[in-house]
């Protein structure tokens, strides 16, 4: 029978303790094992028992992905060698790969709360998970593998790509459940369509994971492959990997794992708390990681707080999807855009489809331009592209004061990918 992962904490209050008895350990832990840490700490002036409330950890320094980067191979490492069993890396934004490494204990912790995941997405051992993420360095697809059968289910371990075998691997596995990143799940929505297999397949649930989902891609994949529900999972090779919370069935915000970690919501020019309900920079600190703990670390993401108890009764905290992250704004013309707003701009109009491009460039004058390629809903009238085309440049000069130029391209016209979506193309010079 499978084991609940569903923590027992009953309230906000043994949450809390939870969260200070942990944050106490990994303060001390990585003071006495790491000297990256212990240099840090030594530099503000903080000692492992200066740490006596939840408050105190605004007296700790932050980490970021240089340190990760400048102290390559084996950055945070807290523990002797013997004790690691294992590394994982995602590409590093500078050329060196964000490397981190994982005891047992940490490997089982990882699967713990994986299997929750599961658990909160209503799945069952009767599940067949069809998991079409990457498999190797990276977290994705074994961190996926570990949650399914730590739940019971039955784990296919397809990896991403080969369009053929995936189409087969849902027909003759009869696979319920798909995860894969958003795009990937696009990509075989349409292949579904495609091949008129709509009526010989069961999938049940798609959790998608690794890039943000508009809602028009929800839409999307859920109408051409018969998906009851599309659930958001975060994830960050530096915080174990995905499987670091999810949204439940009633679908309003992502609950995320606070008895594992703590996380603050900083603005990410002045590093202090915003307001609930204001968008802020996600910051991890870790409370049972051994082998590389995570003390006040700067993802970049950004996302807000849902306030209140979800329908599904959980005492765990809420999060809302991840908008975007601090460090993917660009300016135009002396405004900043995020992509995430664009995004949520074009969810709003029924007549475009889920893919889009943002371009960035000069012409002759030297100003930037922005042009913006859109494609056209599934089978859409062409005729009215360019009263759609003029609206949506309306809608967006109001809501972000650019004013872009919006194409209308044929539905199916830009790539699709079984990796991340590339969004925005700058060549400004």
């Amino acid at each position: 029978m499978k084991v609940s992962t569903v923590p027992a904490i009953k309230s906000e209050s043994e949450l809390h303790t939870v969260q200070l008895e942990g944050l106490k350990w990994t303060v001390r832990h990585a003071y006495e094992g790491s000297p990256f840490y212990r240099k840090r700490f030594d530099e503000v002036g903080v000692k492992p028992g200066d740490i006596r409330t939840l408050d105190d950890l605004r007296r700790l320094p932050f980490t970021t992905a240089q340190d990760l980067q400048e102290n390559y191979p084996y950055p945070l490492r807290s523990v002797p060698f013997e004790k690691i069993v294992r590394l994982h890396a995602s590409s590093g934004t500078t050329g060196k790969r964000k490397v981190m490494v994982y005891t047992q204990k940490d490997i089982e912790d990882w699967a713990c709360m994986f299997a929750r995941c599961y658990e909160y997405a209503d799945l069952s051992r009767e599940d067949r998970v069809q998991i079409c993420v990457g498999y190797g360095v990276w977290t994705a697809g074994v961190g996926f593998q570990l949650g399914c059968e730590r739940h019971g289910a039955l784990a296919i371990p397809a990896g991403p790509g080969n369009l053929d075998m995936q189409m087969q691997f849902l027909v003759d596995f009869q696979t319920t459940v798909i995860c894969s990143t958003a795009s990937m799940a696009l990509l075989m929505a349409e292949e579904v369509h495609k091949r008129g297999l709509r009526d010989k397949i069961n999938v049940k649930k798609v959790i998608f994971g690794a890039e943000r989902s508009s809602d028009a891609m929800v839409r999307k994949v859920k109408s051409l492959i018969g998906a009851e529900h599309i659930f958001d999972i975060p994830g960050l090779t530096e915080l174990y990997g995905p499987g670091t919370g999810l949204d439940c069935i009633h679908h309003q915000g992502i609950h995320y794992w606070a008895d594992y970690y703590i996380m603050e919501l900083l603005n990410p020019d002045t590093l202090e708390p915003v307001a609930e309900g204001e968008v802020g920079e996600m910051v991890y600190t870790t409370l049972r990681k051994e082998a590389a703990p995570l003390i006040r670390y700067r993802s970049r993401d950004l996302t807000r707080l849902i306030p209140g108890r979800c329908p599904c009764g959980s005492v765990l905290p809420r999060h809302d999807k991840i908008t975007g992250r601090s460090d993917d704004m660009f300016i135009v013309r002396a405004v900043n855009v995020y992509p995430s707003h664009i995004d949520e701009i074009l969810s709003r109009e029924g007549a475009v489809g889920s893919e889009y491009q943002i371009h960035l460039f000069h012409r002759e004058d030297g100003k930037d331009y922005m042009l913006l390629k859109v494609e056209r809903a599934e089978g859409r009238d062409p005729s009215s592209d360019r009263e759609l085309a003029k609206k949506l440049e309306r809608d967006i000069r109001k809501e972000t004061l650019v004013s872009p130029e919006v194409e209308i391209v044929e539905y199916q016209t830009l790539p699709r990918t079984e990796r991340k979506a590339k969004r925005v193309f700058d060549t400004r010079q």
